[in-house]
């Protein structure tokens, strides 16, 4: 079974790279780009059967900051 997770800067944390890409889309010549935030997404590939309970153990041990950030599971 395979699941994305989606991992995301939480709204009103400050995102550096978010901003940094959005300079350099500008300096690009790309107009009109009014906020940019970056984030990541990590794939897994599991045994069938694996909770959703499991999973989400595993964003909240290891692969999100949930202080900081939020997490989106998707299965594929």
């Amino acid at each position: 079974m395979k699941v994305r997770v989606h991992v995301m800067l939480k709204q009103g944390v400050l995102d550096p790279q978010g901003e940094a890409i959005r300079h350099a889309l500008g300096a690009l010549g790309f107009e009109g780009v009014e906020g940019v935030r970056q984030g990541k997404v990590i794939e897994l590939d599991l045994a069938e059967g694996t909770s959703e309970d499991t999973i989400k153990d595993m964003c909240e041990k290891l692969l999100a900051n949930t202080v900081i950030e939020s997490y989106r599971i998707e299965t594929l």
